[in-house]
């Protein structure tokens, strides 16, 4: 039996020898579809992927041009090929800068060198996350509307910057009274950062997801826009309705209950990433099943 066993991995690796192929070349082989498939799964869920369709048909028709010798098409076509590359650079730019982005908060190198970088430096305590949800739903009640970001591992200095400094403790009556109609800080959202209310009446970046819903108002979208450029969560109140939703990722989860509410926001403490991914799983099926 170990004979033949031997005998098969000889026969294998002599045809090996004979391609020429080294280790080397599987490992840029393995890279390279690695690369190839990020791509294309950015590429699918972007307006990319539309664009990518429309380059499909004219290089179509280009084909059939340089088939059917038409050289005047084909000498069009060379011409304006720097200017289509500019332009569909220019196109794309939000989808680009949003790829960089997602790929740097990845911090790949940085947690291979040291285990604990991808961890989150601060923790929102038990008593925190109850303040919110008491505040959220109080606020839900009286139709008071509020947008509250919770930073997580990235920063958010920069919208930090364009509100006013509270740095407070946490509390519901804070909150409520933050967002109270026709007060000095009731516009705009709030930032924390490890237990404290950090700033108010900060300005957030707006979503272009073409797949939210149209009836979703300035508040929806401003929390969205900032799960999309962050991995911060972020906890809105509908002024219209009174219903709490989270933003985070991207999604956005509507019309939750005081229990899902604490659910999703246990998820960012200080627990294993593992459990917190299989957290966010769940929640999708949750709402998927609704």
């Amino acid at each position: 039996m170990l004979e033949r066993i031997n005998a098969f991995i000889e026969e294998y690796l002599s045809v090996l020898d004979r391609l020429n192929i080294r280790i080397t070349d599987i490992v840029e082989i393995i890279v390279i579809s690695f690369i190839v498939y990020q791509i294309l799964a950015w590429v699918s869920q972007t307006r990319a992927w539309s664009l990518l369709k429309g380059l499909i048909v004219i290089l179509g028709f280009v084909l059939l041009a340089a088939i059917f010798h038409m050289n005047t098409i084909l000498w069009i076509v060379e011409k304006c090929l720097s200017i289509v590359v500019i332009a569909i650079v220019v196109v794309l730019q939000p989808e680009l800068r949003r790829a960089l982005e997602q790929l740097g908060r990845k911090n790949i190198f940085a947690s291979l060198i040291t285990p604990d970088a991808g961890k989150q430096s601060g923790r929102y305590s038990d008593r925190t996350i109850d303040e919110i949800v008491k505040a959220s739903f109080a606020m839900g009640r009286v139709r008071t509307g509020a947008l509250m970001v919770l930073e997580r591992n990235e920063s958010l200095t920069e919208y930090e910057k364009t509100g006013i400094t509270v740095d407070a403790v946490v509390s519901s009556q804070l909150l409520i009274n933050i967002f109270e109609h026709n007060t000095p800080l009731h516009d705009g959202a709030v930032i924390f950062r490890d237990n404290r209310v950090v700033s108010a009446t900060c300005y957030l970046p707006l979503s272009d997801n073409r797949n939210l819903s149209k009836s979703l108002g300035t508040r929806h979208r401003a929390a969205v826009g900032i799960s999309e450029a962050t991995d911060s969560l972020t906890v809105v109140v509908s002024e219209e309705n009174g219903k709490v939703s989270v933003a985070y990722g991207g999604e956005l989860f509507s019309g939750l209950n005081q229990e899902g509410l604490r659910e999703k926001l246990e998820m960012i403490q200080d627990k294993p990433q593992e459990e917190t991914r299989r957290g966010w799983r769940r929640a999708k099926e949750a709402k998927v099943e609704k």
